[in-house]
């Protein structure tokens, strides 16, 4: 399997991926709202973009998706509930479906909600696994609500599907917030030594040269998946009085995310 992460140097700060076949040259396109870049690195490749996903409804990530498909022929797939929402969708997807990509790649679709409630998370079967998580996940963060989503959606999301995925796993995000998303995590937990030694290699970096993260070092680093955490349980409760002395990892997340929608 070939990933090529895009940056299109927006104000959103978009990433856009393709995902090819070394064999056949055959690639998905996900989220290519700048589809002229997208298209453009395809053809430099020499590859071929058959099949294009939206993770979900929002137009930074669909926007680019009828002139890609005008351009190359491309069939579009997105979660069977928001087809109708991003229309032009020839396949709706749903939990378990496998998306093949030439003769070598293999993508099953999560069904994530949270950040929007028809959303889905590409994860490769590959030896070394990859995650393409659209805006359920960021490096060092979680997407927020406001556009059609719930912050409980999202946190049985990561109770019951994220974080049971292999710590080796590969985080390809629909953004990159990386730079703040770990100002979060050491604001909520002043010692932790992991955000901090990466913030320090990150801060100077341009976006394109951002790393990407495996689900085992965002375990040490992204504060939502560190619900029991002594000191962000603490310090929360500083902010959030009426949380409990020992609240559940529920609880904890639904205040992180609070907080974060403000901060």
């Amino acid at each position: 399997m070939l990933i090529e992460r895009l940056w299109p140097d927006n104000r959103l700060r978009n990433f856009h991926y393709l995902v090819a076949c070394g064999e056949t040259g055959e690639a998905l396109a996900i989220d290519p709202l700048d589809w002229k870049l997208v298209l453009d690195a395809a053809k430099a490749r020499g590859w071929t973009i058959t099949q294009i996903v939206s993770t979900h409804e929002h137009a930074d990530h669909t926007a680019g998706n009828a002139a890609l498909k005008a351009a190359t022929g491309a069939r579009v797939m997105a979660h069977a509930g928001a087809a109708s929402k991003i229309g032009g969708i020839d396949r709706g997807l749903a939990a378990g479906d496998v998306i093949r990509v030439g003769r070598t790649v293999e993508l099953e679709c999560l069904d994530t909600p949270g950040h929007t409630m028809s959303h889905v998370c590409l994860l490769s079967h590959t030896d070394a696994p990859a995650l393409f998580s659209g805006d359920t996940l960021f490096n060092a963060g979680a997407g927020n609500c406001h556009g059609g989503g719930h912050p409980e959606a999202l946190y049985e999301t990561f109770a019951t599907q994220l974080s049971r995925l292999s710590d080796a796993t590969r985080l390809y995000a629909g953004h990159d917030y990386l730079v703040n998303n770990l100002r979060f995590t050491l604001d909520r937990e002043p010692g932790n030594a992991s955000a901090a030694q990466l913030l320090e290699s990150t801060a100077p970096r341009a976006a394109p040269d951002m790393p990407v993260t495996t689900l085992g070092e965002e375990k040490t680093f992204n504060t939502f998946f560190r619900l029991q955490n002594p000191q962000v349980i603490a310090r929360l409760r500083e902010r959030f009085p009426d949380l409990a002395v020992a609240p559940t990892a529920k609880d904890v997340f639904l205040r992180l995310r609070e907080l974060r929608n403000s901060w």
